[in-house]
C-alpha cells in the first residue's frame, strides 16, 4: 500500500500488464452484457476492417483502474478515472497500464496522475488509451 507521504511529484505509477485473450474478453462481455459482435465474432470484426476480434474499450480500462487500485492500494481510494480511447486493442496484445503523478494535495491527502496504456505492435508503440487522469485519496 502506497502512504500519501512516500508520493511526489512526477512519480511514475508502477506498470501493470496483461496479455489479452478471448478468455478474458468474453468474461468482460458476459459480466458487462456487451454482446457487442466485434468483440465476439471473428468474422463481424473482419468485415469492418480489424483483423480478427478487439477488447472493448472499457475492458482495457479496466486495466487501466487496476494500475491505479494496485498503486494507491485500496479501491475505494479512486475518486475518479477518465481516459481517451485512441486505438483497438487485439486479441494476443500485451497491454501495459501506467502513468505519472502530476498533482499533490496534502490538505485533502489527494493526487493527480496523467495515465496510459500502450501496446506494441510491430516495433511501434501505439496508444489504446491516452490523456487519462486518475485522483485517488489516500488513507490516513
Amino acid at each position: 500500500m502506497t502512504l500519501f507521504e512516500d508520493v511526489e511529484l512526477g512519480q511514475p505509477l508502477p506498470s501493470l500488464s496483461r496479455v489479452v485473450t478471448r478468455e478474458d474478453v468474453r468474461a468482460y462481455a458476459d459480466a458487462g452484457g456487451d454482446h457487442n459482435p466485434l468483440h465476439l465474432d471473428d468474422d463481424a470484426a473482419r468485415a469492418v476492417g480489424f483483423p480478427g476480434l478487439i477488447a472493448h474499450g472499457m475492458f482495457t480500462m479496466g486495466h487501466l483502474a487496476a494500475c491505479v487500485t494496485a498503486w494507491v492500494g485500496d479501491p475505494a481510494g479512486i475518486v475518479r478515472v477518465s481516459a481517451q480511447f485512441r486505438a483497438p486493442v487485439f486479441m494476443g496484445d500485451e497491454i501495459v497500464a501506467t502513468g505519472r503523478v502530476t498533482g499533490l494535495d496534502p490538505a485533502t491527502r489527494t493526487a493527480t496522475a496523467e495515465l496510459w496504456v500502450t501496446l506494441e505492435r510491430g516495433g511501434v508503440v501505439e496508444y489504446p488509451i491516452r490523456k487519462g487522469e486518475a485522483m485517488v485519496r489516500f488513507a490516513g
